[in-house]
């Protein structure tokens, strides 16, 4: 069976897993690091993955794109204020989602996160040693449609069959109750880059997972405890130096990175040194550097507001599963935010129990969805997992009104049907419109679906009865069912989720992705070529020290003459494989003479000959893996 490989695609950063027998295992990156960042350069053919796009943000934050995942599926509208503080150009595009411009040319969310979505599938084959097609893909719990289906467009893209979309708190309750033995209800505190959310399950001794409620805060995430402390040092410099750094692009990146490394080593210490070198000059000329202290207690200041918020959605989560405090048996924390050791006070004294600190937060997530996956795909009867709901489903009704037909925090599979009328005499055709969310009217909340029931007999107004069924399946797809009860005349829909990119776009997304992936190919192949051509060029000047004393003067033209020809060849921009292969058999040709007519003995014609063919010999290096800083 083909390996399936299970994704927590964050926006930080990301984690791939597979089942290797019956347990979940992390798969390291070529880098070998554990998680990949989900960071992406691009400039002209140039695409870069990792932390090489990373580097690039200080020079060049317009080519360098992050947190799409907080767009992916998402209007522009609703998304305009967040995207105005990116350094990379954004616009709306014609279907009124976000699209990202760099360099002139347009990304969609959903493509970016395919670029992601392509290392990490490359490095899993690397490291399997096969083929990889199939994935399942972890997604926070309040996720609409709309945006599951346009991560699942992102896999996609990257050639991958996403088998299955799976809530992360859900993925992540695994890692602490798979096997338990006995009954327990817990809560997952999930605390990531962009947003936040909390979910309280109950665990069976039978092995039955159910959430029993989701809530969350889709603006609160560690990107605003980052951003607390940049205005701080922001305003720190300005005050003593009386340069505002916001309208410079390079200096606001690097007072990104800084203030995201203070916060993480505020965890561990008291007092930071913030010290960014160079980071701005006086009209003289003179340069100037920000030097700032920032300490615990000033950090926990500046951010009480965000320390604040984290009790709303635990509030909440408690208050829509029916449990009382003293019900909660365990708090699991996921996502390295966690880490921050006022959280754990929080939640303490949310719910008066110390949060579990046995569950890598960083890894949960990927790992669980694995085996989350393996009981799918092979039907394991002992464990049951039952997911809810996040956002409710309704019907627009009389009004405008979004008439709830399956409430958020319902377990699924669920199903549900109504009886609806006619709002005048002899109407012929109903509307039914499918939404998503919490608002009272339909116009506030997500459009799903629209569709026409006609050829109703006619008659006075609230005496057809019309019968509406939701069913939701375990795969999250919802299957829509109107039908008239006197003629039994009926219209169905199937919705998998709208999402803001087409097939047709997809399709095209899919070529621009192979695209890059041929344009690195062949940029690595003259990288490797290049490799082989430099140690050529070693070998030669090897030669013409190793026998400077005995070497005619001739000769001595020759090599430098065959040197230089070399690494002109190696610094020209745009050659091809092929010219750097030509001039590597040149010299090699050419060169080949001079170290049989140098080597004095036959040992020292063989070391000679062996230091040669080590450096230029058929053999070449087997692998390259190229890290271009």
């Amino acid at each position: 069976m083909a390996k399936v490989i299970w994704i927590d695609l964050w926006t930080t950063n990301s984690c791939v897993s597979y089942m290797l027998g019956d347990k979940s295992e992390v798969i390291a990156n070529a880098e070998w690091n554990r998680t990949t960042p989900s960071v992406v350069y691009i400039k002209g053919d140039e695409l870069l993955v990792w932390d090489l796009a990373k580097r690039k943000a200080v020079l060049e934050p317009k080519n360098v794109i992050y947190e799409v995942k907080r767009w992916i599926g998402r209007k522009y509208s609703e998304v305009r204020d967040e995207l105005a503080k990116m350094p990379y150009e954004t616009k709306e595009w014609s279907d009124g989602g976000v699209v990202i411009v760099v360099d002139g040319k347009e990304y969609k969310p959903e493509q970016i996160s395919a670029f992601v979505l392509t290392k990490l599938k490359e490095d899993a084959e690397k490291f399997l040693g096969e083929k990889v097609t199939q994935a399942v893909i972890t997604v926070p719990a309040y996720f609409n449609d709309s945006q599951r289906n346009a991560t699942k467009a992102a896999g996609e893209i990257a050639g991958l069959k996403v088998e299955r979309i799976i809530n992360e708190p859900t993925a992540a309750s695994l890692a602490y109750g798979e096997w338990k033995s006995k009954d327990e209800k817990i809560m997952v505190f999930d605390l990531w880059w962009g947003t936040f959310d909390v979910t309280v399950l109950e665990i069976s001794s039978e092995g039955t997972f159910q959430v029993l409620s989701t809530s969350w805060d889709t603006a609160l995430g560690w990107a605003n405890w980052d951003q607390k402390i940049m205005d701080y040092l922001l305003e720190e410099f300005k005050n003593k130096e009386w340069i505002d750094l916001r309208g410079n692009a390079w200096a606001m990146q690097r007072v990104k990175d800084e203030a995201e490394k203070a916060k993480m080593q505020l965890s561990n210490v008291d007092r930071v040194d913030v010290t960014i070198p160079f980071i701005a000059q006086w009209p003289d000329g003179s340069p100037k550097n920000l030097d700032v202290v920032l300490t615990r207690a000033k950090f926990e200041s500046l951010c009480s507001d965000l320390f604040k918020r984290c009790e709303g959605p635990v509030s909440v989560a408690m208050k829509d599963s029916g449990l009382s405090n003293s019900d909660i048996n365990e708090i699991i924390l996921v996502w390295g935010s966690t880490r921050m050791p006022q959280v754990p006070g929080i939640v303490q004294k949310a719910l008066g129990k110390a949060p579990k600190a046995t569950v890598n937060p960083d890894e949960a997530v990927a790992q669980w969805a694995a085996i989350q996956w393996w009981i799918i795909q092979w039907d394991v009867t002992d464990i049951l997992l039952l997911d809810v709901t996040p956002l409710s489903l309704a019907v627009e009704v009389e009004w405008g009104l979004a008439h709830v037909m399956i409430p958020k925090n319902t377990t699924i599979p669920a199903k549900k049907s109504n009886i609806y009328t006619t709002a005048a005499d002899n109407q012929t055709a109903v509307t039914v419109h499918v939404t998503q969310w919490e608002r009272q009217f339909a116009r506030d909340n997500k459009s799903l679906w629209m569709f026409n029931l006609e050829w109703i007999p006619p008659m006075r107004r609230w005496m057809p009865q019309i019968e509406v069924t939701f069913d939701i399946d375990a795969n999250w797809i919802l299957n829509v069912t109107a039908q008239e009860k006197s003629t039994w005349k009926q219209q169905s829909v199937t919705i998998a989720g709208s999402t803001n990119i087409s097939d047709e776009e997809i399709e095209k997304a899919k070529a621009e992705a192979e695209k890059f992936a041929e344009e690195d190919r062949k940029r690595k192949e003259v990288i490797e070529a290049k490799n082989w051509l430099e140690s050529m060029v070693y070998a030669i000047e090897w030669l013409g020290q190793e026998y400077k004393e005995k070497i005619s003067d001739e000769d001595k033209e020759t090599i430098n003459k065959l040197v230089a020809d070399g690494k002109a060849m190696k610094d020209k921009e745009d050659a091809t494989v092929q010219e750097v292969k030509d001039e590597t058999d040149r010299l090699q040709r050419e060169s080949q003479p001079l170290f049989q007519k140098y080597a004095q003995t036959a040992q020292q014609n063989a070391d000679a000959s062996s230091g040669w063919e080590a450096w230029a010999g058929e053999s070449g290096p087997v692998e390259w893996e190229v890290v271009n800083a």
